[in-house]
């Protein structure tokens, strides 16, 4: 039936059962999440904080933030609001949004231009441009997975970013 050839394909795909390793990774991972976690959110809550007060940033997407549409039923259903935000760069008199993002994702140092999530490393991606000319992902907007590097160095990362002038390839 339908239901047996989807488990078979998940089987053939991803195999039956993990690996030992596999196995081992996971129990790893799982002993220390609880403290991964706590780094992951509150490292997001500091840098979207930063972001929200930006004279560059017209709008920051973080549950986090009381000011965000779903915070209300986030506090009710998290205990954190996660280590994953995104934000918007307004346009200025020389660049639009979108030209100021992408220059902005490149310029960065310590946030890596990569699609993943809940890594250690910060990551830092234009959605437009992953997603396509079809997206309707705003395209001033950068999404980042916010890492366990020193608050300080992210900020300051952004804020040097931010800061150069923006450089556009022909």
């Amino acid at each position: 039936d339908e239901f047996f050839h989807r488990i078979q394909t998940i089987q053939k795909a991803g195999g039956a059962v993990p690996s030992p390793f596999d196995c081992w990774l996971l129990l790893r991972g799982i002993r220390t999440l609880p403290y991964r976690m706590r780094g992951h959110c509150a490292n997001a809550m500091k840098l979207a904080r930063y972001l929200q007060q930006h004279p560059k940033v017209c709008q920051v997407h973080y549950p986090g933030l009381e000011e965000h549409p779903g915070h209300e039923i986030a506090k009710r259903q998290m205990s954190d609001f996660g280590g994953m935000l995104s934000f918007q760069l307004c346009p200025d008199e020389l660049h639009t949004g979108k030209q100021n993002a992408q220059a902005l994702a490149g310029r960065t140092k310590l946030f890596t231009q990569a699609t993943s999530l809940g890594g250690v490393e910060s990551l830092i991606e234009h959605r437009a441009t992953v997603e396509g000319p079809n997206t309707k992902t705003p395209d001033n907007l950068l999404r980042v997975s916010v890492g366990l590097e020193h608050i300080d160095d992210l900020i300051a990362d952004l804020e040097e970013a931010m800061s150069a002038p923006v450089q556009l390839t022909a």
